[in-house]
This record gives C-alpha cells, structure tokens and sequence, in this order.
C-alpha cells in the first residue's frame, strides 16, 4: 500500500515544481484541493496536498520526476467527470491536471487525423473537426465538460459506440511520460502500422496508472452527410430491450440505440422535450449515411421491427432543432435522477445483448425485493446498461451495497462484464476479482510494477490494495 506523504516530501515537492513550472502553476489553497478531490463518482472526497497545472510536456516530466524524487504520490487528473474514482488522489501528493494542455494542434483532412492536447474538450474538438467535413465518433455523455485526456485514460464510449467503436478505435498515437518522467512516442500517424507491440493500446484504458499522455493523435473519419433520429415508446422497458435485440438480429446497424426505462423518463419529462403519455419506456433510434432516402429507409425499417416487437408510438425528429431536444433529454437522465432521492449510485455493466431484457427484468426485480428504486437507461445497442441505484441516504447505504454486488454477479453470470466504460479505478476495484481470475489479475500487477516500480503514479486504482 502507498502512504501517504508527510508534510517535509510535500514541500520538497513544492519548491521543486514552483521553480520548474513557476508559482502560479502550484495550487494549495483548500477549496481548490478540495474540488479536485472529488469526481462524479460519489465514491467521496479525497483532497491533494497540492494540485500542479502543467502547460507542456517538459512541465509534466518535471512533475512526474519531482513526485519520484521526493516519493509523493501522483495522480492525473481531466475533467473530473469520471465515474469509477480514477483521478481521486486516495493517498493525497499531487493531483496533477493537463487542463492548461488544450490546444489543437493539427486538423488534416488529407490524412484524416488529428493531433491535441489532452485538455481538449472533446465536444470542442467534434466541432472543429465537423466544420471542416470530418468526424470523431466517439461520443461520452459529458462531452461537453470532458477531456480527450481522461477519454483516453478510460477509453471512453458512448451511444455511438454501437456503430462506431470507442476511444481506443480511434487513437493512433500517443506522446506519453513514463511514471519515472522519461517521455515516449507510441503508435504512428498512418491509418496502419503493426510495428512492434501495441503500447497505444495498452495505455488507452490505463486509468492513469502506467503514465500521461500530453499529445494524442487521433483518427478521423469523413462526416456523414444525413442524419436521422426517431424516439420509439414501448408500455414496458422489457419491450424496449427485446425491440432492440430483434434490430440488431435483423441485420441493422443504426448509429445509436439507446434505451431509457420509466424511472428515468419520468426524470427527464417536460425538461425541455414532453414523452408521449403512457410511456413506459422508450428507444432512441439514430441512423447515419450519404444518401437521404436510404437513411430514411433504414430509420423506417428500425420502426418497423420495433412495432413487430411492441412499439407503441414512433416520433422522428423533423429538424436538427427536434433531434437536439431528444437528444438533450437522453443526455441529461444522469442529472435528472439526482432529483428523484437524494442520493444515487451510477454503474455501467455491459452483458450480451441477447440477455438485455431477462437482465433488465432481474434488477427491476432486485429493487423491489430490496425496497430500492432501480433506474435502468444506456446504450442497448451494444448491451452497456447505466443501472442506478436511488435511495434516501446512509441509512439505505448497507442495502444499496448489497443490491450492487449482486448486480455485478448478475453481469458477470451472464457472460458480461462489471464496467462497460466507466472504469475500475477506485469505485470498483474491490470487484474485479468477480470478472478476472487471480492469474490475470497477478499479470497486470507485474504489468504496473514494471512502468511504475514505486507504485507513486495513481496508487489504489483498478486493483484491491494489498
């Protein structure tokens, strides 16, 4: 276990880093330590002994080699949107923040990549690339406050997953620094390259254990020219799920296919958008391509099988103006369950998508025998279910424990796993032994051992503390 710093190694790094990276650069004032002690985990709050804001990559070696110098705990940190606990600094030391790294550095249109920083906001960077006819893909809910750092440090999916892939589809190559401080380039500028070992794919995912990235270059693909959505209602999210598993059966691949259960619709309803009455749960249906009338096809043919399958009522959006308040309700549920109880605990489990509905049907199941609300919404086209659990407050805490490692078993059993993207990082690291056997679990310990023999970078993440 690492422990934490006493207050001599913390100023050693202090004057260190005030003379490399300047005054202004060093943050010890305790509310700021305190903001960055806390993420959207309500995993609790666990405030830095100093928050460092690095603007290069040379300014983050000079972190990184302080924090080893001095042994001081060091843990990245983007935008705090994360869900899991990754950029929590459990052992205090520094919380190191790449949120002054926000340039973009290239956009290419010939070689369809770009190249940023990692404090890019990923929605800033889906406009730039969109102005001039390209696309990135992968879509996380907070990608309007979330960074292409922290989406790398947790491959970050969305509901363009299903068609699209996730962050690590997308990166090519990364300049990254090694927990010593040493600064490295993986990966390449080309499309394909299978030279050597895959580090890029190693460190996309890493949660911040095994290094920092400070320059990410990214694929980019032509920007589909038509867009078309539909929100589809169903009396029951069984006949929702079971609508969306019968899509996919058929052959058709929409962009997105997101699911929304009755709790969760109820908490978004006449916030900018009115569900039809009677809904008990809802699909929302996005198709992409070149040609109009064959995405319109595609869309009607979603219908179609979803109204085989128990659809009550299928709207379109007529304009862009529609499709961004469906879109916004989808978007803000996280939110607007916080308005429903007091409290609540997010996960992300992912099972085979044939198994949706009967999963579906054993949570429900589950909160009623437990006496909890459970609401259930995500990204059913490719089996990611976000399953929250409401509550009242601590007093419902031991129950609500319970009720998430049976649904964690529950994922697992059915051939799934207990994070589709959030993350382990701290919230989950306790259940990991759930999904991997012990050999693995051993190997990617040897694994953080060799980039990170002092256990200084992001300590307590992804595996139980020993």
């Amino acid at each position: 276990m690492t422990a934490r710093a006493d207050p001599s190694q913390v100023a050693e790094v202090r004057a260190a880093l005030e003379r490399a990276l300047g005054p202004g650069a060093v943050k010890a004032d305790p509310d700021q330590l305190r903001a960055y002690g806390r993420d959207e985990s309500d995993t609790g709050e666990f405030p830095a002994d100093l928050v460092v804001l690095p603007s290069s990559a040379s300014e983050v070696q000079a972190v990184l080699r302080a924090c080893q110098s001095a042994a001081v705990p060091v843990t990245p940190v983007g935008a705090r949107t994360g869900k899991s606990g990754g950029s929590l600094p459990l052992h205090g030391g520094v919380s190191l923040s790449l949120e002054r790294m926000n340039r973009i550095k290239l956009i290419s249109p010939e070689d369809l990549i770009a190249v940023v920083e990692p404090g890019v906001i990923t929605g800033e960077l889906m406009k730039a690339v969109e102005a001039r006819g390209l696309f990135y893909p992968p879509d996380p809910a907070s990608l309007d406050s979330c960074t292409i750092g922290g989406n790398v440090a947790e491959n970050a999916g969305g509901p363009r997953a299903l068609k699209y892939g996730v962050t690590r589809d997308y990166v090519l190559g990364l300049e990254w620094v090694l927990p010593d401080g040493r600064l490295i380039r993986a990966g390449r500028r080309t499309i394909k390259g299978v030279a050597g070992y895959d580090l890029v794919g190693l460190f996309v995912g890493s949660e911040g254990t095994l290094g920092v990235s400070t320059e990410v270059t990214l694929q980019l693909i032509p920007l589909p020219r038509q867009v078309m959505t539909a929100l589809i209602t169903f009396a029951s999210v069984v006949d929702a799920a079971r609508a969306a598993s019968a899509v996919l059966a058929a052959g058709v691949l929409p962009r997105t296919l997101e699911l929304m259960d009755d709790l969760s619709i109820s908490a978004v309803d006449g916030r900018g958008f009115s569900f039809p009455p009677n809904a008990g749960a809802a699909l929302l249906a996005e198709v992409d391509g070149i040609d109009e009338a064959s995405v319109l096809g595609e869309l009607g043919r979603v219908g179609e099988i979803c109204e085989r399958n128990g659809a009550s009522q299928s709207l379109a959006a007529q304009n862009e103006d529609q499709r961004q308040k469906l879109w916004s309700a989808r978007r803000s549920i996280a939110i607007a369950l916080r308005a429903v109880k007091p409290c609540k605990i997010s996960e992300d489990i992912a099972v085979p998508r044939s198994r949706i509905a009967e999963v579906i049907s054993r949570l429900k199941a589950m909160g009623e025998e437990l006496g909890l609300a459970v609401a259930t919404y995500g990204h059913a086209g490719d089996g990611n279910l976000h399953v929250n659990v409401l509550y009242e407050g601590p007093s419902e805490r031991p129950k609500v424990d319970r009720a998430i490692v049976r649904m964690l078993e529950l994922a697992v059993g059915v051939g799934g796993t207990i994070t589709g993207e959030h993350g382990v990082g701290y919230a989950k690291r306790d259940f990991l032994h759930l999904e991997q056997a012990p050999e693995l679990i051993s190997l990617q310990r040897e694994l953080k051992r060799f980039f990170d023999p002092a256990g200084l970078l992001n300590p307590g993440k992804m595996f139980p503390e020993i």
